[in-house]
């Protein structure tokens, strides 16, 4: 994979399309309600990982074929092997489930996520560690781990999920398994926007940020990122740093001299 240039990635499990520099996920297998498959996961973990590279895609979108975003792990082709495994072939697995967050979260594209219908188990995650959810009324998302005899902690839903809406209510979820609807999950907060086109929303918001500093925000999402771990004062000498980077590129430059023209400035992100 040349990792440097993946608009025109060829994509195996799911459909990859770009455009003005938003690259669309789309998970396509709508008569499951989009369930993943060990390859699937696979391919996004690798595909996000050498998005850290890809100098020409600033923003991706990930929405779900069908009226539906993710049903989770197929449950003929993921659930019913892993029942069957050892030890070390389910510490394989739920390691490589979690470098897919890890990918996900590392690259310096802000991931965003249109979210309609089941929204489950894994799909659940993928929605979770995005930078920005939009959904419809119909979504329904459940961290549905418990139901089938697993812990909630999945995923990193114990470190995320609770930093997201709270820790009261993601311990609501992943003790009961239960759905929260779209309109919970706008007045909770894990959703930004609640409307009959999430993925218009969506797609706006990715070219809201692309026609940003987009540079500028790679290192935002980082700092978002990385500061969970920080102390207060770790985290302003961060940012001491990572805004003296800024502060060296042209896009700084553009908008002062965009403002000493009284125009709006045309970032090129770098």
């Amino acid at each position: 994979m040349d990792t440097t240039s993946l608009a025109h990635y060829n994509a195996t499990h799911f459909l990859w399309e770009c455009s003005d520099r938003v690259a669309t996920i789309t998970l396509n297998r709508p008569d499951r309600k989009n369930p993943l498959t060990f390859e699937s996961y696979a391919e996004l973990r690798d595909l996000f990982r050498g998005l850290v590279y890809a100098e020409d895609i600033d923003v991706v979108v990930i929405t779900g074929a069908g009226g539906n975003f993710c049903s989770g792990g197929d449950v003929h082709e993921i659930i019913g092997p892993l029942t069957e495994m050892n030890m070390k072939e389910l510490m394989a697995f739920t390691r490589m489930t979690g470098d897919l967050v890890k990918a996900m979260r590392a690259c310096r594209q802000p991931v965003v996520s249109a979210v309609e219908g089941i929204c489950a188990g894994a799909g659940a995650i993928i929605a979770m560690a995005s930078d920005l959810r939009y959904a419809s009324e119909s979504a329904k998302v459940a961290f549905l781990f418990n139901r089938v005899g697993l812990a909630g902690c999945d995923m990193g839903a114990c470190s995320l999920l609770p930093r997201i809406i709270g820790q009261g209510r993601a311990s609501e979820l992943l003790y009961f398994g239960r759905s929260m609807s779209g309109e919970e999950g706008k007045r909770w907060g894990f959703f930004n926007g609640l409307s009959i086109d999430p993925l218009g929303d969506a797609q706006a918001a990715a070219a809201r940020i692309t026609a940003g500093p987009t540079f500028a925000n790679g290192i935002t999402k980082t700092q978002l990122h990385q500061q969970w771990n920080m102390s207060v004062d770790q985290a302003i000498e961060c940012e001491a740093q990572a805004q003296a980077i800024c502060m060296q590129t042209e896009d700084f430059r553009r908008a002062y001299n965009a403002f000493v023209d009284k125009q709006q400035p045309i970032f090129e992100g770098n």
